[in-house]
């Protein structure tokens, strides 16, 4: 195409070379776009996302962590043009959040964002102590497809306790004077959902069992996928020294993912949402994973 290009820019005094070169730019662009989606050939991975944030070990710098990967998280989806929506927060003691849970609505939203899925490790100087002594924090980020009204996903009445309490807002002041969020907790398994970004309680229920089937479905893929992997003799117990990124911020500037090696000093860019390199990384090491595991011999 390159050549293409030449030619025609000599037998066109008009300035054709600058033209084709700026067409040919942006072909090679939506190539690019394109190639990248079709790693994206999973079940759900066309589906809305659900994203949830735990604040780990690390005490109040934790909960700081947390709210800077929620907003990048946020700022990832906006620069996608996504449809970012606060489900449930729950705000540290001193600064931060404790946890918190996003809904993430677009084209792809969970294709892309399950790459974010697991332990982020921040290393940084402490801004909340008087000697400014260098911080480890761990967060977990859960990225769980929405699956909408799923029929696979059975959950009995008899097996859920729902609470309602008064929502709240920023310092844990009441918004509200009547009993909107609601909490969810799934009996058989322990797991517990709670919304109350809505207004009316019935909102926040329905909100609520749809993350709920969303776990419950993921837990059943994990459970199936950890024996499987028990099997192969694979199996890798989920702590939080298992972290899939680091972040350091403090003697150097460095991102680096420990899964597929890809790392950048502009931690500036990343913590504002610039996650494109690290997600087609991690979707072509997953690719490659796949390939390797189909093509490798059997037992």
């Amino acid at each position: 195409m390159d050549e293409f290009a030449r030619l025609a820019a000599e037998e066109d005094d008009s300035g054709a070379e600058p033209e084709i070169g700026r067409s040919l730019l942006d072909l090679q662009a939506r190539f690019d776009r394109l190639e990248f989606l079709t790693l994206m050939d999973g079940e759900f991975d066309l589906r809305d996302a659900i994203v949830a944030i735990h604040a780990g070990a690390g005490g109040t710098d934790a909960q700081d962590w947390a709210e800077m990967l929620l907003r990048m998280m946020m700022r990832y989806g906006e620069r996608h043009g996504w449809e970012v929506k606060t489900l449930d927060l729950h705000r540290g003691g001193e600064a931060g959040i404790k946890s918190a849970t996003i809904s993430v609505s677009g084209r792809y939203a969970y294709g892309h964002l399950k790459a974010e899925a697991g332990v982020h490790r921040l290393v940084r100087l402490s801004p909340f102590n008087s000697d400014q002594l260098r911080q480890t924090s761990f967060v977990l980020v859960e990225v769980l497809p929405d699956l909408g009204e799923a029929q696979e996903v059975e959950i009995g009445p008899k097996d859920l306790r729902i609470d309602t309490f008064l929502a709240g807002g920023h310092g844990g002041q009441g918004v509200q004077t009547t009993y909107s969020a609601v909490r969810i907790t799934h009996l058989p398994t322990g797991l517990v959902v709670s919304c109350q970004n809505e207004r009316s309680q019935v909102q926040n229920r329905e909100t609520a069992m749809r993350i709920l089937k969303a776990r419950l479905h993921a837990r059943m893929l994990a459970e199936h996928e950890d024996e499987k992997k028990k099997l192969r003799g694979e199996f890798t117990s989920a702590e939080w020294g298992n972290q899939i990124r680091s972040y350091v911020l403090h003697p150097y500037q460095l991102v680096k993912d420990h899964r597929t090696k890809h790392e950048t000093a502009d931690t500036t860019a990343v913590l504002d949402g610039d996650l494109d390199p690290f997600v087609e990384a991690y979707l072509r090491h997953s690719k490659g994973k796949s390939v390797a595991s189909d093509d490798g011999p059997e037992d």
